[in-house]
C-alpha cells in the first residue's frame, strides 16, 4: 500500500459513523466521484482497504488524491445532497444522463378554451403538465391521438378569437373534433372535452370511457340522440387509442418498472412507465464499464426522476438494500409532495413487468454489440477517424496489429499476433510467435523478442507472409509493455505508434495507454467496444496458440530430451510405471526393471529429474 492511499485510509477512518457525503478529487483538485452513505467511515474507509472492487471503483480509487464530506442529519437528506452535487460537478465516475436535453412535455394550458400543446419547459403558469416523453414524435402522436379522442380540435386555432371565422373541417364530419371553430360547443361543454383529455392522458381510460357510457345511456333515454351518438363515436376512439397501446398488466395499474440487465462491459438500464396497465412511453439508457452497485443505482433513478414525475409506484429488478430504498422513497416524496414507493419485487405482477423491462434492456445490449461489431463503411470509417483522433494519430489508420503473450510457466510461451483492415479482423493474416530466445516468463522480453521478429520479417526478410508494416500496434498491457516495444522499433529504425489495451484488476479493458499515460475511452461507447472485441480476440488467439503447442509438447513426451530414450522406451517407461510423476520419484534400481533400461540410461533419468 502506498503513502498516499495509507493516508487515505486513515483518514477515512476518523469519519463519523454518521449520514453524509462523501466527494473524491484528483491530484489537480477536480471532483471525480460523488457518493452518499448512511455511515461515512464504514463506506469511504472499503475504498481504500484492500477488499475486491468492481472495475469502475478501482479506476476511480486509483486517481483519488484526496476527499472532502458533508455530514447529514438522514440518509434521505445525504441523497439529495448527493444529487445536488452531481449536477453541480458532473464528475466523470458518477453514472449519469446520457445527456442534458430537455424533454417534451404535453400541457393543457390555462385559458378559457384550453389547448394540448408540446413544450420543452415547465413553468408555473397554471397549465398542466403530462411526462416528459423520450421524444417529440411520441409526445406529438400522444397528442393528436388523445385530442382525436376527446374531439378537441388539432388545428391549432385559439378560440374564442377564431371562432365563427370558418366553416367546419373534415375532422367534425367524421367525428372526431366538436367543431369550436363554428360554434357547435359551448365554453362549458368545452372545458368538458378537455376534462376528458386530462383524464385520458393520467391513464384514466376505462374510468372515462364508463362516465361516457353513463351519459350516452342517459342522452338515450331522453330522446338526445346527437349527444348519445356524439358519445358513442368517443367510446369507441378510445378503444381504438386502448387497442393501439400494449396492455401489460391490470387497467389499475400505474407504476415504473425499471429492468437493469448487466454484461462484463456494459450495463443497461431499461425504463418501463405504465398507466392504466399499458406502456405509456420506455426509457433506456446505457453505460460501458461493467455493473453499477446499489449506491449509484438509487443516485442514478434520483436523477432521472429529477426531469420526470415519479407515479406512487416504482418498481426495480434487482434488489435494492432496504436503506437506499427507503431513502430513494422519502427523497422522491419530498420532491413531489405525496408518498412515493421504490421497492424491488420477488413475485406476482410487479416481478412480471420488471422481467419484461430487464429483457427489453438484455436485448438492447445484444442489438448494441451487434451493430458495434458489424458497422458499415460510413460508419467504419467514423469510428477509425475517432480512434486516430483520440490517439493524435498522423493518419487514419488502415491495418493494426494487436499482441498478446501467453505462456504454460516457462514452457511453450507464444506470441499471438491479429490483424484488423479497416475494423474487421483478418484472420488469413494472423500469426503466432513460439518464443525461443526467453527461457523464462518474461512478458516484456517475449514481446520485444516477437515484435523484434515481426518487424524484421518485412524489412529484412521481405517475406511475402508479411509484405506490409501495420499503421498501429496494439499491445495487451500496460505503459512498460509499450516502453518495450517502442525500444525495439526505435533500434528498427522504424516509426509506428504503439498503444497498450489497459486491462483492470478483473481482466476487462479500462483504457489505452502509451508509455507514459493513459486515455479514457469509457465515454464513447463505440470506441470502447470496439478496443474491447480487440483485446478479447487477441487473447483468444494466443491462449488457443499456446495450448495447442502445449498439447504438441505432452504428445512427444519431455521423457525423449533424456539421453537413451527414444519414443519405444518412453512409452515403455509411462507403461510400468503408469504416469511421469512415478517415473521422477522412481529409484535407479525400480527404472532398471523396466525392460531396455540399462543403469546407464537410469541414472541419465534421475539425473534429469534432479535438475
Amino acid at each position: 500500500m502506498n503513502e498516499r492511499k495509507e493516508y487515505l485510509r486513515k483518514k477515512a477512518l476518523r469519519l463519523p459513523l454518521t449520514p453524509g457525503v462523501y466527494i473524491m478529487k484528483n491530484s489537480r483538485g477536480e471532483v471525480i466521484y460523488v457518493g452518499k452513505s448512511a455511515s461515512l467511515k464504514n463506506r469511504v474507509s472499503q475504498y481504500f482497504s484492500d477488499s475486491a472492487k468492481n472495475a469502475k471503483t478501482a479506476m476511480m480509487v486509483s486517481n483519488v488524491y484526496d476527499f472532502d464530506y458533508i455530514l447529514c442529519d438522514t440518509e434521505t437528506e445525504a441523497l439529495a445532497l448527493e444529487n445536488s452535487k452531481i449536477k453541480q460537478f458532473t464528475p466523470r465516475y458518477n453514472i449519469k444522463l446520457k445527456d442534458d436535453k430537455t424533454y417534451p412535455y404535453i400541457k393543457i394550458t390555462k385559458e378559457e378554451y384550453p389547448r394540448l400543446i408540446m413544450t420543452r419547459r415547465r413553468v408555473s403558469d397554471g397549465g398542466a403538465y403530462f411526462g416528459p416523453y423520450t421524444n417529440s414524435a411520441t409526445c406529438r402522436n400522444i397528442i393528436r391521438s388523445v385530442s382525436q379522442a376527446a374531439t378537441l380540435p388539432v388545428c391549432g386555432k385559439t378560440f374564442p378569437k377564431d371562432t365563427g371565422k370558418s366553416r367546419p373541417c373534415i375532422y367534425h364530419q367524421i367525428g372526431r373534433c366538436a367543431a369550436p371553430c363554428a360554434g357547435y360547443v359551448t365554453r362549458e361543454e368545452y372545458n368538458e372535452l378537455v376534462k376528458s383529455a386530462e383524464s385520458i392522458l393520467k391513464g384514466d381510460i376505462s374510468a372515462e370511457k364508463s362516465r361516457l357510457t353513463e351519459i350516452m345511456n342517459k342522452a338515450s333515454d331522453e330522446l338526445n340522440f346527437e349527444l348519445a351518438a356524439s358519445c358513442r363515436d368517443r367510446i369507441n376512439a378510445l378503444t381504438a387509442l386502448y387497442s393501439k397501446q400494449k396492455v401489460v398488466s391490470s387497467p389499475d395499474t400505474y407504476t415504473d418498472a425499471i429492468g437493469i440487465y448487466c454484461e462484463d462491459d456494459m450495463t443497461v438500464i431499461s425504463f418501463f412507465f405504465i398507466r392504466a396497465g399499458m406502456i405509456s412511453d420506455t426509457e433506456v439508457h446505457e453505460f460501458v464499464g461493467g455493473h453499477i452497485g446499489a449506491e449509484e443505482l438509487s443516485s442514478f433513478i434520483a436523477s432521472v426522476y429529477g426531469v420526470r414525475e415519479p407515479p406512487k409506484e416504482i418498481l426495480v429488478s434487482d434488489e435494492l438494500p432496504v436503506e437506499e430504498a427507503a431513502a430513494l422513497s422519502a427523497l422522491l416524496s419530498e420532491q413531489t409532495g405525496r408518498r412515493v414507493e421504490v421497492r424491488s419485487t420477488q413475485r406476482g405482477q410487479g416481478r412480471a413487468l420488471c422481467a419484461m423491462a430487464k429483457e427489453n434492456a438484455q436485448y438492447r445490449a445484444k442489438m448494441i454489440k451487434e451493430t458495434t461489431g458489424k458497422e458499415t463503411t460510413g460508419k467504419e470509417t467514423a469510428l477509425l477517424a475517432k480512434l486516430a483522433q483520440t490517439l493524435r494519430l498522423e493518419v487514419v489508420p488502415d491495418r493494426i496489429e494487436a499482441y498478446d503473450i501467453s505462456n504454460f510457466g516457462n514452457d511453450n510461451i507464444t506470441a499471438g499476433m491479429i490483424v484488423l483492415e479497416g475494423t474487421s479482423f483478418k484472420k488469413a493474416d494472423y500469426r503466432v510467435f513460439n518464443i525461443k530466445e526467453t527461457e523464462y516468463e518474461d512478458d516484456y522480453a517475449s514481446m520485444r523478442e516477437a515484435l523484434t521478429r515481426r518487424i524484421r520479417n518485412t524489412t529484412v526478410k521481405k517475406s511475402t507472409a508479411y509484405p506490409v508494416l501495420p499503421d498501429l500496434i496494439l499491445l495487451d498491457g500496460g505503459k512498460t509493455h509499450v516502453a518495450a516495444v517502442r525500444s525495439v522499433l526505435d533500434a528498427e529504425g522504424v516509426d509506428i505508434p504503439v498503444f497498450g489495451m489497459v486491462k483492470d484488476d478483473f481482466h476487462k479493458t479500462r483504457a489505452l495507454c502509451d508509455d507514459e499515460n493513459e486515455i479514457d475511452i469509457s465515454r464513447d461507447r463505440q470506441l470502447y467496444m470496439f478496443i474491447y472485441r480487440v483485446q478479447e480476440e487477441v487473447h483468444r488467439f494466443s491462449i488457443t496458440q499456446m495450448s495447442n503447442a502445449k498439447r504438441k509438447t505432452m504428445k512427444t513426451s519431455s521423457l525423449e530430451k533424456i539421453k537413451g530414450i527414444g519414443p519405444a522406451k518412453a512409452k515403455m517407461l509411462l507403461t510400468r510405471l503408469g504416469s511421469l510423476s512415478a517415473i521422477k520419484s522412481a529409484s535407479t534400481e525400480e527404472l532398471m526393471k523396466v525392460p531396455g533400461i540399462t543403469e546407464k540410461t537410469a541414472e541419465n533419468i534421475v539425473e534429469y529429474f534432479k535438475k
